[in-house]
């Protein structure tokens, strides 16, 4: 940093330049009646365990919901990753999918 004659400093922004240009968020969904729901997991932690309680759960106050189990999809963490996540859009289509939820161990 340079400093000036009047006690003032130069300094850089450290956060440098922005690459990516900002997206809109997806619009939301009003209600999961009528939906169905695709469930992404790593296959790490207790995500049977939680996406079970989240099943029964949201079944209480959305009778109508359907789900695409996490078996479906295999594991999000695997070695093949990346072709997986990558092939997550069409497969949606494919399935019907009008949303997601992804659980992971941390």
């Amino acid at each position: 940093m340079a400093k000036t004659s009047n006690g003032l400093y130069e300094v850089v922004w450290p956060c440098g330049e922005r690459r990516l240009r900002m997206r809109p968020l997806a619009k939301r969904l009003d209600t999961l009646n009528g939906k169905t729901v695709a469930q992404l997991w790593d296959f790490l932690f207790a995500g049977d365990e939680v996406f079970t309680a989240l099943e029964e759960e949201l079944r209480e106050q959305y009778p109508d919901v359907k789900w695409v189990s996490w078996r479906e999809f295999g594991s999000t963490h695997a070695v093949n990753e990346k072709e997986l996540l990558a092939s997550l859009p069409q497969r949606f289509k494919d399935l019907g999918v009008d949303a997601a939820i992804s659980s992971m161990a941390c």
